[in-house]
This record gives C-alpha cells, sequence and structure tokens, in this order.
C-alpha cells in the first residue's frame, strides 16, 4: 500500500518574492550548471513552484586511488548521489522541501533560521524530547543530547539563560497534519531547528494542508511553557547597537589575533562537518585556500588584510566550503558563521555567534523569575500543618509526622554519615512522604537559613544519587525509625521534593515573596535538580496559634506505596 506521506526538511525562506522567477534567481546558477540540473515549473500544485533535480555524480570513488597504491590492486567503482529541491510560495510564504542532498542547493542566507525551532517549542510535547542541540555564549562549544526514547526538557540541563538553543527533536501533540490522521494512536515525531524536518502529506492538496498548518502554527499558538525559555534569548535587534558592535569588530579584524575570536561549528552543518576532509575557504579572493580543517588562523589573515570597515564585510561574504573529498558533494556556508566573538559596551557584554550578536545576560532575569514562579503551582500538591508560635522546627516536624499528616515520616536530625568526611553528618530530609518525596523544612526571616535549605537539597539528591554508601544508611534508618512500616528499594533515589518553607513577616508564600537573593538561589537549585530528573515544588506553610486548626491533608499526603 502507497504510503500518504514522506519525511522531509522544510525551510521557510525569507527576502524571496512568492513567484517563479523570484524563485529561480535565489538559488547559485553555477552550482545548477556544475551538475546540469534540470528545471521544472510544476501545475500540478496550483500554486507558484520551481522544481529543481540533478544527479552528483563522480567518475570514480576517491578511495580507489590511494587504495590501488595501497593494495596494488586497481579497482573503479562509481559514486553518484541525487537532489532535488521543490520552492513553492503558499499564501505570499516561500518554502523549499529538500530531497537526499536537495537542501545543498538552497543558500544558507534565504533560510529562516528559527522556523524548525519556533513550530518545536509550540507543538513538541517537552515531556518527550528525543534530542537538542545548543550554544553555550562565549565558551565557542556546542551541546548534542540525544534521547531516543524521549526525556523531559529540564533532564536535558538546557534551561541555561546563555544557552542559545538551537534544535530540538521529539514527539509532537496532536495536531491536524496528514500524519496524524494516517497514523491514529501512535506518535508522530519531528525535527526542529533552522529547518523542519517532518511527515509531509505526498498529494499537492495535502502538502498545501500541511504548510498551512505549520505557518497557522508558528504565527497564532503560544509556546508550550516548558520550552517558552527558548524564546528568551534572541539576537540583538537595535540598530544603534549592532552598527556599534560591527564597528569594534572591525576595528578588532584588523590587529593581530590575540585569542578573542575563537572557531565554532555552525549549528545546521555537524553532519557535513563530521564527514569533512576537505575545506575550501574563499575570502575577498576567486582563489580559495585547501586545508584538511578549518583554518582560523587563514581566515582571520584575509579579513585583516581588507581596509578598515570592510574586514567584517568579507567574512559575511567569504564562504567555507566542506566535501567529504575534492570530488564530492559540497556543503557552502559563510565564513562569519565559523567565528564566535565577545565584545562590549560600556557594562554590558556582547557574542557574536553564527553571524548574530547575542546580549550575555539579558535573558538571566526573565529566566530566572520564570523558573522560581514555576516552582510554585496554584494547587499545591500538599497542605502543610499551620506552625505554631513558639514552636521548633523539631517539634514542627514530630507533630506533622505523628499527629497531622498519617504515614509521614519524621527525619528531623536523622542524619547519614558524610562519605567525604566521616565524622560529619548530613540530613536528608525533615519528612518523608508515603511516595518517596522529601520535605525539606525552614521558617526564615532572611535569604541565610533559605540558602541552606537549598543547599541541603542539592546535597541530599547528589549524596543519594551518587554514593551507594549513603543510600544503604539512607535506607536502613528509614526502615529502623518505622519500625519496619516502611520499607525503601535498596537503590532508592528521589523522584519529588517539596520545600515547605514560612516566611515571617510575610502574609504568604509567593515568588515576589521570596527574599531577592533567595530567588537567584532557588532557581540554581531547581535547574540543578531537574538536570538530575528532580521535580521541586515550593508550598508555603502557614503561621497559626496554639490552638489553630489544621487543614485536612489531600490525597497525594496518605497515599500508600513507595516508588520502585
Amino acid at each position: 500500500m502507497a504510503s500518504n506521506t514522506a519525511v522531509r526538511t522544510v525551510y521557510r525562506l525569507t527576502g524571496v518574492a512568492p513567484t517563479p522567477e523570484a524563485m529561480l534567481d535565489a538559488l547559485d546558477p553555477e552550482l545548477l550548471d556544475r551538475f546540469d540540473a534540470d528545471l521544472y515549473l510544476p501545475d500540478a500544485l496550483g500554486v507558484p513552484a520551481v522544481y529543481v533535480t540533478c544527479g552528483m555524480e563522480h567518475g570514480e570513488a576517491p578511495w580507489c586511488e590511494p587504495m590501488a597504491r595501497t593494495t596494488g590492486i586497481t579497482v573503479a567503482e562509481n559514486v553518484r548521489r541525487t537532489a532535488a529541491v521543490l520552492l513553492l510560495a503558499v499564501d505570499g510564504t516561500v518554502y523549499a522541501i529538500g530531497c537526499d542532498q536537495g537542501y545543498r542547493l538552497v543558500p544558507d542566507r534565504l533560510k529562516d533560521k528559527r522556523f524548525g525551532l519556533s513550530f518545536a517549542i509550540r507543538q513538541m510535547d517537552p515531556n518527550m524530547i528525543r534530542g537538542a542541540v545548543s550554544q553555550s555564549l562565549g565558551q565557542a562549544r556546542t551541546d548534542i543530547s540525544l534521547v531516543p526514547s524521549g526525556a523531559p526538557v529540564p533532564l536535558l540541563g538546557l534551561r541555561e539563560h546563555s544557552r542559545v538553543v538551537r534544535s530540538l527533536g521529539g514527539y509532537l501533540d496532536d495536531l491536524p497534519l496528514t500524519r496524524s490522521r494516517y497514523t491514529r494512536g501512535k506518535a508522530v515525531s519531528a525535527q526542529g531547528g533552522c529547518g523542519l524536518r517532518i511527515a509531509l502529506g505526498i498529494e499537492p492538496e495535502a502538502l498545501l494542508s500541511d504548510l498551512r498548518t505549520i505557518s497557522r502554527i508558528c504565527r497564532e499558538d503560544i509556546p508550550h511553557q516548558e520550552l517558552e525559555f527558548v524564546d528568551h534569548i534572541v539576537p540583538v535587534t537595535d540598530p544603534a547597537v549592532l552598527d556599534a558592535l560591527d564597528r569594534q569588530l572591525d576595528d578588532r579584524l584588523g590587529r593581530p589575533a590575540d585569542g578573542r575570536i575563537s572557531s565554532v561549528v555552525p549549528s545546521d552543518h555537524h553532519a557535513a562537518y563530521a564527514e569533512a576532509t576537505v575545506y575550501m575557504t574563499r575570502i575577498n579572493s576567486t582563489d580559495a585556500w585547501c586545508s584538511d580543517d578549518f583554518d582560523l588562523g587563514y581566515v582571520l589573515m584575509r579579513a585583516r588584510l581588507a581596509p578598515p570597515g570592510r574586514r567584517l564585510r568579507v567574512l559575511r561574504e567569504g564562504t567555507v566550503t566542506l566535501a567529504r573529498d575534492r570530488r564530492a558533494t559540497p556543503t557552502v556556508t559563510s565564513a562569519l558563521a565559523w567565528l564566535e566573538a565577545e565584545s562590549s559596551l560600556g557594562s554590558r557584554r556582547f557574542f557574536l555567534l553564527e553571524g548574530e550578536w547575542y546580549e550575555g545576560g539579558a535573558a538571566y532575569v526573565v529566566e530566572s523569575r520564570a523558573t522560581v514562579a514555576a516552582l510554585f503551582s496554584p494547587t499545591p500538591s500538599v497542605s502543610m500543618p499551620a506552625w505554631l508560635k513558639g514552636e521548633s522546627e523539631n517539634a514542627y516536624n514530630n507533630r506533622v509526622a505523628d499527629e497531622e499528616r498519617p504515614g509521614w515520616l519524621c527525619l528531623d536530625t536523622r542524619n547519614v554519615t558524610n562519605p567525604l568526611r566521616s565524622r560529619d553528618q548530613v540530613e536528608i530530609c525533615d519528612l518523608l512522604m508515603p511516595d518517596g518525596t522529601l520535605v525539606l523544612v525552614k521558617r526564615a526571616g532572611g535569604s541565610g537559613p533559605l540558602s541552606h535549605l537549598f543547599s541541603q537539597a542539592r546535597v541530599a539528591v547528589e549524596l543519594l544519587q551518587e554514593s551507594a554508601r549513603v543510600r544503604a544508611e539512607f535506607v536502613a534508618k528509614v526502615a529502623r525509625i518505622s519500625g519496619g512500616g516502611r520499607v525503601l528499594p535498596d537503590d532508592f533515589t528521589p523522584r519529588r521534593i517539596i520545600l515547605a518553607m514560612l516566611l515571617k513577616n510575610r502574609e504568604s508564600l509567593t515568588p515576589d515573596s521570596v527574599f531577592g537573593f533567595s530567588q537567584i538561589t532557588i532557581s540554581q537549585t531547581a535547574k540543578a535538580l531537574a538536570a538530575r530528573g528532580v521535580a521541586v515544588e515550593v508550598v508555603g506553610i502557614p503561621e497559626g496559634d496554639a490552638g489553630a486548626l489544621s487543614l485536612p491533608p489531600s490525597r497525594a499526603e496518605v497515599g500508600a506505596g513507595v516508588p520502585g
């Protein structure tokens, strides 16, 4: 039975008019001539379109000649690759759909760099992320995470204010695409970065419907709350700031290299980079410099030779072409996309990454506040009894476990041995819930006690995850204190932590009522624990008089069972 969809990579093009003539002009004529490409103007789609196909043939595989010298046996094996790209205009927007090597026929400068990512953060299930590519500002580093079965986005450690997410792969929420209609009940996946790799309808009507649906999602839907942080770090757009930064960089390019400009692999070309053995760099010259790796020194030297005011421009116009060998299908990239640089305007720090400027720390406040706000649920999973005036922390914890919350176990001051120093003790938690959730309790009048609370949470999780000795001691202690009523698995590690807090001189506990310094530390703690697979929730403790009545426990608080 013929399939109704095919997995393709679609790009949204910018600066291309929705006419066949403009689409054809957008392609590189030299590249098309080199491969003797065939051009078509398809009518079946009912929209302006250009269809280009070609065969990329080489008379002999590049390994034949050197292997003949090695073995003394001469063989001749031909190599052939194919390429096709369909450019079409849908409701005034031009898209490019590549097949096989067809993506190489579309100039990078025309591709909307955030198109696929924009779709991903709106439609991808944040709990089933299969892969991510990110770059850290100022570190010339690219991180690639792969989780074939899918994982919650916090587990990937992406939520950092200085990290630029370049692509996300994962399973999609239910949406009206052709693939979804024919695979009911089955998960549909996609990869979104510069392009969007997704199953698209094959029939003309189905393809156009899918593209319109994708466009509507990018235009109208809001990002998932757990993925909106991706949009917190965006390139600088202020013309005055960009002009000042470009002038600074142009001036620096005219001076000898000082180590402040480094190289980075363009995020959309990791596959080509992994395969490449030949790099052809052409900057302000008709001749190309050939090397077996990216040559940063040559790039900076060519820029230094350009006159002032044109150094940055020659890098923008220059190219770095990658190929498996001199006769293989090339990948053409912008020379500037390979550079990362740092610059400052007064106290503000900026970083050039893949040809765009980003401000360091610009998303710090927004991202920190969003992280803290997410810890406070409008409907807390537990309710804490009132903390009576004059009651000590130990007395409160014992009363909660003995009188207020059946099934909870008080572990306040019931410490385990610090594996780094046997004479020291470490408190894992104040209370242990029936489902294995750790509850840490604190009454605080300032940031100091809360900083201790957050540090305790991190230390407790790290020790339980990393130290077999601590796990064994903690499991044994729980069994002993509970009189054998609570038996944790020998390999117990927590999946959730509740930070229960009573802040003095605060009517209620909200993200804004938390002390300023503590907002920073709790944000850091939550991110660190999320990267270890541990969820964090903040719950307020009401203050009460000696005769005050406590709220009844929720179902979650009295549930039975211990996680495996």
